[in-house]
């Protein structure tokens, strides 16, 4: 058994818990606290902390993996979906290691999810490219080829009809204009269509709160490619961002 704590920092929340990184099961119990109001950068970092605290404090050689709903490169967070605009262009990476006092892996949210999956949900063992898609707020997206992460692939933000694609397709927008399933499966039509003669991609896998409700909306699909719903919803940031800290 190789162990790691995961963390995932969202909009609403900031969820935890140590991972067992060959099974992908969790190591006790997940704990969840609230994103603090306005997503500032150290009353973030400062809720982290207290979620580490409450997890029962870092053990000496366990890797952390952090997540977060942003652009990330080079440690640095170029975007912030649902935080405070000061995360954009912040050396994020090193004030989480400042905090924690150790090195961590950080990575895209939606990367990381989408490394669960290949890991231990709906992409594992499948060959080629997967693309998953997270349908909420937003749209997240993440790359996986032959198993390998490629990152931060914006493709929330393609434009179609003029539009950035998000705005018309995420499940925000689903209830922002009262669209019951068959008139939103419509648009999501229309959206993966575009992936698919972008990308030729070998699975979709749709992830995010809704694909709960997959039923309601995939069998409306008519696509070339396979669509799958994601097998590990709420755990998938927390179990992609300690596989990925320990290499996985």
């Amino acid at each position: 058994m190789a162990k790691a704590l995961g963390i995932d920092i969202g909009g609403t929340g900031i969820k935890g818990a140590l991972v067992d990184t060959v099974s992908g099961d969790l190591l006790g119990e997940r704990i969840k606290l609230p994103t603090p109001n306005g997503g500032q950068p150290n009353d973030v970092v400062k809720t982290v902390l207290e979620l580490v605290k409450q997890l029962g404090g870092l053990e000496d050689g366990v890797p952390v993996g952090v997540c977060f709903p942003a652009i990330v490169k080079g440690g640095r967070t170029l975007s912030a979906a649902n935080v405070s605009k000061k995360w954009i262009g912040l050396e994020a990476e090193k004030l989480f290691e400042k905090a924690l006092k150790r090195d961590i892996h950080f990575v895209n949210d939606a990367d990381a999810a989408g490394y669960a999956e290949s890991r231990y949900g709906a992409a594992k063992g499948v060959p080629g490219l997967v693309l998953l898609t997270t349908l909420g707020t937003g749209i997240g997206s993440a790359l996986i080829y032959d198993g390998v992460l490629i990152p931060n692939a914006e493709l929330g933000h393609i434009e179609i009809d003029g539009k950035d694609a998000e705005k018309q397709t995420s499940y925000a927008a689903k209830e922002r204009d009262n669209l019951d399933w068959k008139a939103w499966a419509k648009r999501l039509q229309k959206y993966y269509m575009r992936l698919e003669s972008l990308l030729s991609p070998d699975l979709f896998i749709v992830g995010g709160g809704v694909s709960k409700s997959h039923e309601d909306f995939l069998p409306l699909l008519t696509l070339e490619t396979p669509i799958v719903p994601a097998v590990h919803r709420n755990n998938a940031g927390i179990l992609g961002a300690a596989a990925l800290a320990v290499g996985a």
